[in-house]
């Protein structure tokens, strides 16, 4: 399974809505050192009823633009 994501940085709290065929996710932590990528990964397994490891960036690693991969076998 493939999802688009488009992530914002620096929000006041962590939450997903879906809007027009894909997620906006709103994290706390800042877009640097890879902590936005990786509090992204760990909001989208708890929200998807995944593990981890299940869950990787395909394209947009250092942008706000995402396409997320789920390998849910």
């Amino acid at each position: 399974m493939v999802l688009k994501v488009r992530v914002i940085p620096k929000a006041s709290r962590n939450f997903i809505k879906e809007e027009n065929g894909y997620l906006k996710v709103y994290l706390t932590r800042p877009a640097q050192d890879g902590l936005a990528n990786k509090q992204l990964l760990d909001l989208l397994a708890e929200y998807l009823g995944v593990r981890k490891y299940q869950i990787r960036i395909v394209r947009g690693d250092k942008t706000r633009n995402k396409v997320i991969e789920i390998d849910a076998s």
